[in-house]
């Protein structure tokens, strides 16, 4: 389940994310307008190189029949989606599934992506993030591991440093999966001075800490971790459920 919050936090703030101005919320009419235009544009970055290369046909037909200034505006067009679905990607569509739980979906749209390595560079951070959490919950750690550190490796500019925190708390949990207990205290810490997106991801991160301070038996640090875990108050049943079964031991604690 936190792989599929950060996941969702992440998605939803790509800066490509085609953002309305706040009276969208406000007013019905313009929340159904906004709905029909933000699924119009799902359909156009879903068909934009298939839309570009019929663009480019016809222009090139126009030019032939006429002269290359009649034909101009349809090769701008085309070179604009061609050139858009190959920096850009498709990576918006993953909103959707993901929104719905389908993973298989959201694969397809990541496969989908023929050359990574040309994606500007924070969507290429974001395409790295995804193809980890997909590996993550097929259970391939190692796997996952590298894709998480490619993405964390491109640093800079705002996406970037937004996604770090969540890159690093997936690294953390991926060091714990595999017994790494220092390197995943590490990576949480890092996470944690990074910056987490929501009360869930930093509910989690302080949860982990609690954790690996207990299995140290360092108890006055595992019970600071513990109180703030439950101070952001998350709502995610696996980690509310988690609090439950620490709260019990916790409490006869020495420390």
């Amino acid at each position: 389940m936190l792989n599929a919050e950060i996941w969702r936090a992440k998605v939803s703030n790509l800066w490509f994310g085609f953002s309305f101005i706040p009276v969208f919320n406000v007013i019905p009419i313009f929340a159904v307008l906004k709905f029909k235009i933000m699924k119009w544009l799902n359909v156009l970055i879903k068909y934009r190189l298939w839309i570009g290369i019929v663009l480019l046909g016809l222009a090139i037909f126009t030019h032939i029949q006429t002269s290359f200034w009649p034909s101009f505006v349809l090769y701008l067009f085309a070179v604009i989606a061609i050139v858009g679905h190959f920096l850009f990607g498709p990576m918006r569509l993953i909103q959707g599934y993901m929104e719905e739980g389908d993973m298989a979906g959201a694969k397809k749209v990541v496969d989908s992506i023929w050359f990574p390595a040309i994606l500007i560079k924070p969507v290429r951070s974001v395409y790295y993030t995804l193809k980890g959490n997909l590996a993550m919950v097929d259970q391939d750690y190692a796997n996952a591991e590298v894709m998480m550190k490619k993405s964390l490796a491109l640093g800079g500019g705002a996406l970037t440093k937004q996604a770090e925190g969540p890159n690093k708390l997936q690294l953390g949990m991926l060091m714990m999966q595999k017994g790494d207990i220092k390197q995943a205290e590490s990576f949480i810490r890092q996470a944690i001075r990074a910056g987490l997106p929501d009360n869930e991801n930093n509910a989690a991160a302080y949860l982990q800490l609690c954790s690996i301070m207990m299995n140290k038996r360092e108890f006055r640090a595992a019970k600071e971790y513990f109180k703030k875990a439950k101070g952001f108050k998350p709502t995610t049943p696996q980690i509310v459920d988690q609090i439950k079964q620490i709260e019990k031991y916790i409490t006869r604690m020495p420390g």
